[in-house]
């Protein structure tokens, strides 16, 4: 499984790297330089290969303390935020002036776990990102420290990470730290260790290592980096922990390389994690009737819903919502997120995307459900309801 494991890591086309304040700051506390222009590079050469990349990036907090000339961290929260202020625009000017130097645009995106939470937050989060990643610009995304409160301690940026390589249906997540993977102690040698290649799941043997008795054997926040790798492999997700301070860490990774420890790994399936979270693990708060030419479209790979193609909306639903889409038979044809309420449907359904604005007002979307958030059931999956305006669960 280890060497199918690495396999999975080379097919990798849409991938998010979190790198940790360890990986990113010097001993005296500052930003390490060279090493975050040996991450920019790494991230810029796996671009030019046509992959996607999402970097998830702390530092900020640290960044700030060294602008301000502190030494040591603060333990009060406002001093915190006020570090992330201050440190949070540092950290993006050195990002901005790397990145540009190889002709390559970048994106903020500041998150709090609220808004992976909310739906519409979620659900605008993730067009923000595609969209970036259409154009070729690297989002670098980062808790928003500055007005997070129980979320601004060590470690939370591995969830986040989790969270965000979920949402944005990544192959890979790289999750860059100080060691070289886990590690288990060799029997009858004392306190030497061994690296563990990989694992197929993160159950409590695998949290049973972080901790021996009183000392750590793994050091950079493995918990927390064990917890947020299960999560993300339960999805499909192929994940590695590496020492970040390695030469070329995310690009050997990424080639099959030995190192780190891999967890999951398992190919993945034809319909990705994301559309399967849509199509089978939510319940729909409505439904939209379409016509039959929007049904045909709607068929082949890569078509939108748009307004022209409804015919009728049931239920009371915001934006965000997970709706049925029923052909005018009463089939269920498909599952998606809406762009829009069921109000604001009832309003434009059967006009063009052109007039979306003049009817809702200010800036509009052009489509009710984009492809990307909408799933073509198979037809297993669809049932005959009688009843075009029903309803379905």
């Amino acid at each position: 499984m280890t060497k199918a494991a690495r396999e999975a890591l080379t097919h990798a086309r849409r991938v998010v790297v979190k790198v940790g304040t360890r990986v990113l700051v010097a001993g005296n506390g500052r930003p390490d330089d060279a090493r975050i222009e040996s991450i920019v590079e790494q991230l810029v050469g796996l671009r030019r290969r046509g992959i996607e990349v999402i970097l998830v990036s702390s530092g900020a907090i640290g960044a700030g303390l060294a602008t301000l000339g502190r030494r040591s961290r603060p333990t009060e929260l406002p001093e915190l935020q006020m570090a992330a202020a201050v440190g949070q625009s540092q950290l993006m000017t050195l990002y901005s002036r790397l990145f540009w130097y190889h002709r390559v645009n970048i994106g903020q995106v500041l998150l709090t776990h609220d808004d992976i939470k909310d739906r519409v937050r979620h659900l605008n989060a993730r067009n923000t990102m595609m969209r970036c990643l259409r154009n070729g610009v690297i989002p670098i995304v980062n808790e928003n420290d500055v007005v997070s409160v129980d979320e601004i301690r060590f470690g939370d940026n591995d969830h986040l990470a989790a969270l965000v390589a979920i949402l944005v249906d990544a192959d890979a997540l790289l999750l860059l730290t100080r060691v070289n993977g886990l590690r288990a102690p060799l029997a009858g040698k004392g306190s030497r260790t061994r690296r563990i290649a990989h694992l197929s799941r993160v159950d409590d043997a695998a949290h049973a290592l972080v901790w021996q008795g009183n000392d750590r054997l793994s050091t950079g926040g493995m918990e927390s980096k064990l917890r947020s790798a299960g999560a993300a492999a339960k999805s499909g997700i192929c994940v590695a922990i590496i020492d970040g301070r390695q030469d070329d860490a995310i690009s050997r990774a990424l080639s099959g390389a030995d190192i780190g420890t891999m967890i999951g790994g398992k190919p993945r399936e034809d319909l990705s994690s994301w559309k399967r979270w849509i199509g089978f693990f939510q319940r729909a708060e409505g439904c939209l009737v379409i016509d039959a030419k929007t049904e045909a479209a709607l068929s082949r790979p890569g078509h939108s819903l748009l307004p022209n193609g409804v015919v009728e909306v049931s239920g009371d639903f915001s934006r965000g919502a997970l709706v049925n889409v029923h052909t005018s038979q009463g089939e269920r044809l498909a599952r998606g997120l809406v762009t829009y309420g069921s109000a604001e449907i009832a309003a434009i359904k059967g006009k063009a995307s052109s007039e979306i604005a003049s009817i809702l007002g200010g800036n509009a979307y052009g489509e009710v459900i984009h492809s990307d958030n909408l799933v073509i059931l198979p037809q297993h999956a669809r049932r005959i309801t009688g009843q075009t305006h029903k309803v379905q669960r």
